[in-house]
């Protein structure tokens, strides 16, 4: 799976939450950024953001001068951070969850910042989509099963124990699809083989 780091955007930009609106604006404008992460003050400080939305809203929505409007006036913070090695599909669920369009990638400092557009432009989700490797990952159990189950016998621990793992595998693509499970794995697979005898 793809993690955060994968498609974060590594060309970021800091600026102190003492500066101006406008010089903001001017920066974003240089560099055709749509959000800018506030640098923290000390060590211990915690990063903010200020994006396009914060401004439009916040300044020009109000009629605020942005040569005297500053940075911390406007910005959001502390803002959700994101670790480089979380998995994309988490990225996605945190955004969803919290609103956000941006958000800085840290592991002890920045790294670089993730967007929606990051999400959508770099992530391989249309030609692989998680559901559809799960369910490949999912037969590929069940055969296992079905192997250990001819070899051990129906009624070994370890027949019982790979189609645990294969009703594990189940819960999850059903937790990814929203679709309710009928039954478990080994009860079809030894309704199966009572035919089979």
């Amino acid at each position: 799976m793809l993690k955060a780091a994968d498609i974060m955007t590594k060309d970021v930009a800091t600026i102190r939450s003492s500066a101006t609106v406008a010089e903001a604006v001017q920066l974003m404008r240089a560099r055709d950024w749509r959000a800018l992460i506030v640098d923290r003050r000390h060590e211990q400080d915690a990063y903010g953001i200020i994006s396009e939305s914060d401004i439009v809203y916040k300044v020009i929505a109000y009629g605020k001068d942005p040569h005297k409007t500053r940075v911390y006036e406007v910005m959001t913070k502390p803002c959700i951070a994101i670790n480089p090695d979380l998995g994309l599909e988490y990225v996605a669920r945190l955004f969803a969850q919290h609103h956000l369009h941006r958000a800085p990638v840290i592991q002890g400092e920045l790294v670089g910042i993730i967007s929606l557009t990051d999400i959508l432009a770099l992530s391989d989700f249309l030609e692989q989509p998680r559901s559809i490797l799960l369910e490949q990952q999912l037969q590929e159990e069940i055969k296992k099963a079905r192997a250990i189950c001819i070899e051990k016998g129906i009624h070994s621990e370890e027949c019982a124990a790979a189609w645990d793992a294969v009703d594990e595998m189940q819960s999850e693509i059903a937790h990814q699809t929203a679709e309710t499970i009928n039954g478990a794995a080994f009860e079809d697979y030894s309704e199966s083989m009572k035919y089979e005898v």
